[in-house]
């Protein structure tokens, strides 16, 4: 599907910069994920292989949501490397004409001065601080994008998510609410306790092979 397509569903400023930025056909996630209600303020659990457009998907969703005056948007990563990559990404694509801030330090603040930003790329440690100082601006948030959401079943940061993930929905029922990942091995049953619409495609920029190694020589499986 050409970009045009959805031309007159999303803003002038976001198409023109998704337009800028390279993109002129979607990708087959990217047309379920519009298809399953992605800007109509559905919420979505992505589950597509790495390349595959997931972060496109929630870019439309975010900057629709916020150039429409529906809200902020926040974007939670699991680290703090990954959270400085979006950062600069979302600023070079989207910083002419909205506020892109990072915040992942300082975990005894609610962090006021975000109130004037659009879109906030974070942890998920950082969100559940903001939510426990009761940060005011937290509820002009209308998309939440939740980053390698399969990580809800990981010891260490799957408890923290799921809290996070359960007092955003409680605190802000109307926020969308877009999950992504590229391994999640109970999709349906995650979609479900979400109260989303589940993506799900296999398709990827690079043909995946498998193969054995063996005394120097990789035998490709047919």
């Amino acid at each position: 599907m050409h970009i045009d397509k959805i031309k007159d569903k999303i803003p002038q400023k976001l198409y023109e910069a998704v337009a800028t930025a390279g993109v002129s056909e979607l990708r087959p996630s990217q047309i379920k994920s519009v298809n399953a209600g992605l800007l109509e303020g559905k919420s979505l659990l992505v589950c597509t292989p790495t390349a595959s457009g997931k972060t496109l998907i929630a870019e439309l969703a975010a900057v629709s949501a916020i150039l429409n005056r529906k809200g902020k948007a926040v974007y939670i990563v699991p680290l703090k490397a990954l959270a400085s990559e979006k950062f600069n990404e979302f600023r070079k694509r989207y910083g002419s004409f909205l506020k892109v801030a990072l915040s992942i330090g300082d975990f005894d603040s609610s962090d006021p001065y975000l109130a004037d930003y659009d879109i906030i790329i974070c942890t998920a440690e950082k969100l559940d601080s903001l939510v426990r100082h009761h940060a005011p601006w937290l509820k002009s948030i209308a998309v939440a994008v939740i980053d390698e959401i399969h990580l809800l079943n990981d010891p260490g940061r799957g408890p923290t998510l799921e809290i996070l993930i359960t007092l955003v929905r409680q605190l802000l029922p109307k926020c969308q609410i877009i999950g992504l990942s590229a391994t999640i091995g109970n999709p349906e049953e995650l979609a479900r306790w979400l109260n989303a619409e589940l993506v799900i495609d296999t398709w990827r920029p690079v043909k995946l092979h498998q193969g054995v190694y063996r005394e120097g020589t990789i035998r490709f499986k047919k």
